[in-house]
């Protein structure tokens, strides 16, 4: 029920604060620290700022300067501030959420279980319309570039079959329209050359995949009014707050929020399996063809998950979030938040039993993440030379990362509206049609 939903959210608010109060006193007494060091970096920042300096003069602060700004009570309030601010944050995203949920049309008996999946969820603890939906894009990118990855089927689902007379944010347009026009993935692609070359079905189901990417990416080269108001709003939003923080800071702000992260090579520890050979090159440097490479595989995963199930907004953002992740050249915990936020939505997407996929995706991936950080506890905080370890653990939680998108691919059924099954994280294969 909506109400066992809103409850949630009271409970979710009181076990932030419960933590907050709880890591002050970890981080005076224990030997592992409660507060991630990000944290102290995004703190450090804003001194800088508060003394009228800049916040990149604190080493390895990568972010955009509206994050040192929001932080400033840190300094002359209390240094638990941003934590305050960031819980509220969390509770803000579990609220839209469950909007979201409403607007897939799922059964509101399953609203608490997909939201728990949010609010409970440990890595929380320690993140309209199409022209408002343009103008937040475009902040989005600018505070964390990463979500530009998005914009691809973004792009793709803006025809003007789908925008005419539709919410641009209601996904359960979406499945209606694939619930009756498309019984396979294969299916999906032949959706965008419908949308944009009123071919005929039948002709298509004889198309190879080759053709049919094809059809995709002529799609996206298609301009519309919808697509050009999309890039022109984000595009303004974004190279508006990035010139106000270049004229505020300069090459110093380019170079630390933006450039920094197309070029990044961090030799220190992390789950990424790219870091123990920049660990082992650091002092004979890279060129940028080697800081570049690591982009291939990444970028093509992006295009291939963007293809496929752009017509599935929130399904196809979270297996690009975490596709994006697994291979990136740096990955730390706090990237993980980035799809945890997206897995309540994409629940009503699949058909996936707890009892035995749900429950092997969860102790896989929490297994693989215990045994990386047993490794990186041996090496930061015992000094062990263990970094090959720790590789072998890193492409072991890479391999784990992989397996999961798979099944989450196979478990996926574009007909899900309802459950029936107790025992099910998600809907069950057969559909039952919202009117």
């Amino acid at each position: 029920m909506v109400r066992d939903a809103f409850a949630l959210l009271w409970i979710g608010a009181a076990l932030r604060f419960a933590f907050i109060v709880y890591g002050e006193w970890q981080d005076a007494h224990l030997e592992v620290p409660y507060t991630d060091i990000d944290y102290t970096v995004f703190s450090d920042a804003a001194a800088f700022m508060y003394e009228g300096k800049s916040p990149y003069l604190r080493d390895t602060y990568r972010y955009s300067p509206l994050l040192a700004l929001l932080l400033l009570p840190n300094v002359c309030l209390h240094p638990s501030w941003g934590k305050f601010l960031f819980s509220a944050a969390d509770l803000l995203v579990g609220y839209l959420i469950l909007k979201l949920l409403q607007l897939q049309k799922v059964s509101q008996k399953y609203f608490a279980m997909y939201l728990a999946t949010w609010l409970f969820n440990p890595y929380t603890f320690t993140i309209g319309r199409l022209v408002e939906a343009a103008i937040w894009y475009g902040v989005a990118v600018h505070f964390r570039i990463y979500p530009i990855i998005y914009v691809l089927p973004i792009l793709l689902i803006l025809s003007d079959n789908y925008v005419k007379g539709a919410n641009v944010l209601d996904f359960s347009n979406v499945n209606a329209q694939a619930a009756e026009k498309h019984e396979s993935v294969d299916n999906v692609q032949s959706s965008c050359s419908i949308a944009n070359h009123g071919q005929d079905i039948t002709s298509l189901h004889k198309k190879t995949h080759k053709s049919i990417l094809g059809d995709c990416f002529h799609a996206a080269q298609c301009l519309n009014r919808h697509r050009i108001q999309f890039g022109l709003i984000s595009g303004a939003v974004f190279f508006l707050l990035t010139g106000i923080c270049y004229k505020l800071y300069g090459t110093d702000f380019l170079h630390e929020a933006l450039l920094y992260h197309v070029t990044r090579t961090d030799p220190r520890h992390n789950f990424s399996i790219y870091f123990y050979y920049i660990y082992l090159h650091q002092n004979y440097g890279f060129s940028i063809i080697e800081r570049l490479v690591a982009f291939i595989p990444q970028m093509f995963m992006q295009v291939v998950l963007a293809a496929y199930f752009f017509k599935d907004i929130p399904f196809c953002l979270f297996l690009q979030t975490v596709g994006f992740v697994a291979f990136n050249k740096v990955i730390t915990a706090q990237y993980f938040v980035w799809f945890f936020c997206l897995l309540p939505l994409i629940l009503p997407s699949i058909s996936l039993k707890f009892k035995w996929k749900g429950a092997l995706c969860m102790a896989l991936w929490s297994g693989a993440q215990l045994h990386w950080l047993a490794w990186a506890y041996l090496l930061e905080f015992q000094g062990k030379n263990v970094f090959f370890q720790l590789w072998l653990a890193s492409i072991i939680f890479f391999a784990a990362n992989m397996f999961i998108i798979s099944i989450f691919i196979l478990s996926y059924s574009r007909n899900n509206t309802q459950l029936d099954s107790k025992t099910s994280l998600s809907i069950p294969a057969h559909h039952k049609k919202s009117e």
